[in-house]
């Protein structure tokens, strides 16, 4: 295989909802650019993508597949991307390391929610985007209705560029308004007969030829001029008009096939060889040090891994970009990540499961390897003279989380081996081992996310684990001020226990000011503050550490006891025994005695003093809040907000973007436990949502009454 220069690399991500026909297109990809002899089937198991067992089993995919074709002079690397949004972080990495996005539609449902999932991706990233329209043999595919569709959402940057003569079991043909030509193809698709348009199709063509002509006159002035003097452009000139139209987003052309029949996908390939964008026409990427990396040659050489996949017999194939420079096999490099030695010793070009042995890569090319010591998903290996390091995939938060453990106690280690090494092939799996919940939680995109993951764990690793409902993360605080005093008190023999202390709790918020006289039960207590301490806690919010010890009646030596205890204390709420935070603690007086008083007996005065103090102070639970919102069809706009008010959610606003409905609203993590398989079920999977931590609230009387109860007969079981 020949070494692709820059100015010869295409990189490109194959996007679309599930059921649009990316496998069977890929397969039709491959075949016509010789990489493989004969198309598979998804029926039959036998195709490039979705070959893991996980994705066979389930019947679509799961992970993404990184393949290339070579096509007159041209490398295409592409990378075929899951359709479920709960797979979004293989989408999200393909768009991140690729430059034009094709966004594949199924002919019969034409703009579904997973288009616009990944339109707005391809939006947040500024990349080319290419409409494709599939499955054109079905016999409710109605091809105008889908470009209605899409100019009603998109506007009037979605421009055609071919159109069916006929849609349904008899399309074999489509009309080329870039070239001005028929294309016709046999029962077994592959080449075309191509032909001059028809006369009575050339009122219709001509029409859609002088709109592409326009848009693609329209983002460069010299074409534009000369589009104004002759009224038309040349092939070439259209194509570098549709090139930059393409790089700046400004038009958005739509093709057809029919992959199943192999039927358009030359056609499509040819379009992509000579018109998409070029690695080094795109903009370059940053470093983490906001310097430009650009794609050169000839530059020292830069490698980002991207993919990890785990492949059985093999172990981790790593799949890389090559920033800057050139790669060669027994190449060194230095782990800008991790600071470690790696040595590459084999460089292949990538085919889904199989792979192709080359010498040599250059910068903007894509490739793959295999047994690296010490290389992880995310970090960046250079060779000498280069100091880069890549951080520029931003993944979605997670909206769906289940506790997880295994049958049998006895596995835990090997399920948390099993987990990361997971999670390197697909970083959105968040892993947390609560310490405060005592939970493994797994936090993902979706119930069928974390099916997944349990699936693999059961077949795969041969580990059975049960999900349960995660704990919520509450927090307790006070909502007046209290006193309370400890005496800590034990003798037995030799030197005995002593340290008393006195001490006035009260909440706490940003730049409140220091009273300095405290009233209880008709006593007044004058504060007179000798030293502050304001302690952020690892769980949110802040405790406020107040020494006000007049004449000396504790000593300062045991001031950091004192505050050891109270947030040991802090740890454990006495309604639920969650954490505590936003809490002022005054330490006003107490007693001490020559002898007996040590660390041990004033952190355990402190301790008890804070929790009757805390316990008289209107102490309340807070929960987590959190920022939703979802795109929703306008159709199903009522029951959706329906069911986010039974959620106890506070509706923020709405707004319509590109065709569907946003709803924003604040809800309870406590309510967004099934929230992705509830909305799925609700809108028929045509709804979104994204969800991400806002501040923590009180809980309303009635819920806390109920998770009193609740903990209450908890610790009487234990």
């Amino acid at each position: 295989m020949k070494v692709y220069q820059t100015n010869e690399i295409k990189n490109i991500a194959l996007l679309g909802n599930d059921g649009s026909g990316k496998t069977t297109l890929t397969e039709a990809l491959l075949f016509e650019g010789g990489i493989i002899k004969r198309r598979g089937r998804i029926t039959a198991k036998n195709t490039v993508s979705d070959y893991f067992p996980v994705e066979q089993e389930y019947g679509y995919s799961v992970f993404s597949t990184v393949f290339h074709v070579e096509w007159n002079g041209k490398k295409l690397n592409i990378i075929d991307c899951p359709g479920s949004d709960d797979f979004v972080g293989a989408a999200m990495t393909a768009l991140n390391v690729t430059d034009t996005a094709i966004l594949l539609l199924n002919g019969q449902y034409g703009p579904e929610v997973g288009t616009q999932n990944h339109f707005r991706y391809t939006e947040k990233l500024g990349k080319p985007v290419i409409f494709l329209v599939n499955q054109l043999d079905n016999e409710k595919c109605d091809y105008d209705m889908v470009l209605e569709q899409l100019q009603s959402i998109y506007g009037s940057k979605v421009v055609p560029v071919q159109y069916p003569l006929a849609t349904g079991p008899n399309f074999n043909s489509l009309i080329d308004v870039l070239l001005m030509k028929k294309y016709s193809w046999g029962p077994e698709g592959g080449a075309p007969t191509i032909e001059d348009v028809p006369a009575e199709e050339m009122e219709k063509a001509n029409a859609l030829h002088k709109a592409l002509v326009e848009a693609a006159a329209e983002h460069d002035e010299s074409l534009m001029e000369k589009f104004f003097e002759q009224d038309s452009l040349s092939e070439d000139e259209m194509r570098e008009g549709i090139r930059k139209g393409l790089a700046s987003r400004g038009m958005f052309p739509v093709f057809c096939v029919c992959a199943g029949k192999d039927m358009g996908v030359r056609r499509l390939m040819e379009f992509l060889g000579n018109v998409v964008p070029f690695v080094d026409e795109m903009p370059p990427v940053h470093n983490t040090r906001g310097e430009v990396v650009k794609p050169e040659a000839d530059g020292p050489a830069s490698l980002y891994f991207f993919k990890t996949a785990v492949e059985p017999h093999i172990g981790d194939v790593q799949y890389f970009k090559v920033m800057s420079g050139k790669v060669h096999e027994g190449d060194d490099f230095t782990n800008a990540d991790r600071g470690s030695k790696e040595r590459i010793a084999q460089i292949y070009a990538c085919a889904g499961s199989n792979r192709i042995k080359v010498e040599e890569m250059v910068a903007g090319d894509i490739g793959c390897t295999v047994k690296l010591k010490d290389v992880h998903t995310g970090n960046t290996l250079n060779g000498k003279g280069a100091e880069n390091r890549f951080n520029f995939i931003k993944y979605p938060n997670s909206k769906y989380s289940r506790a997880i453990k295994p049958l049998n106690e006895a596995d835990t280690e090997k399920m948390m081996v099993a987990l990361n090494r997971m999670r390197e092939e697909d970083p959105t799996w968040i892993i947390d081992q609560s310490k405060e919940l005592r939970q493994t939680i797994i936090h993902g995109q979706g119930e069928f996310h974390l099916r997944t993951l349990k699936w693999r764990l059961e077949n795969n690793e041969k580990l059975q684990v049960k999900f349960e409902e995660p704990r919520i993360p509450y927090r307790e605080t006070i909502t007046k001020a209290a006193r309370a005093d400890y005496r800590h008190k034990k003798q037995s023999g030799g030197a005995g226990q002593f340290g008393e202390v006195h001490l006035i709790v009260e909440p706490y918020y940003e730049g409140m000011p220091m009273p300095d006289t405290y009233r209880f039960g008709g006593q007044e207590f004058k504060i007179n503050v000798k030293g502050s301490e304001e302690i952020p806690l690892e769980w949110g919010g802040k405790v406020v550490f107040v020494n006000s010890i007049v004449g000396g009646s504790i000593d300062a030596r045991f001031m950091p006891a004192i505050l050891k205890g109270i947030m040991s204390r802090m740890e454990q709420g006495p309604l639920t025994g969650s954490y505590a935070r936003d809490v002022r603690v005054i330490v006003y007086d107490g007693k001490m005695h020559p002898v007996d008083s040590n660390e041990i007996s004033f952190m355990l005065a402190g301790r008890n003093a804070f929790s009757e103090a805390f316990k008289n102070a209107g102490p309340k639970i807070l929960e987590p809040i959190y920022d939703v919102e979802v795109f929703v069809p306008s159709d199903k706009m009522g029951d959706v907000m329906g069911d986010l008010q039974g959620r106890r959610a506070m509706i923020m606003g709405m707004s319509s973007e590109a065709g569907y409905e946003k709803l924003s609203a604040k809800v309870p993590l406590k309510e967004m436990s099934s929230y992705s398989t509830a909305l799925s079920s609700l809108t028929g999977g045509r709804a979104s949502f994204i969800m991400k931590f806002a501040s923590y609230e009180l809980v309303p009387s009635d819920v806390q009454d109920k998770l009193i109860k609740e903990f209450e007969a908890k610790q009487a079981e234990d």
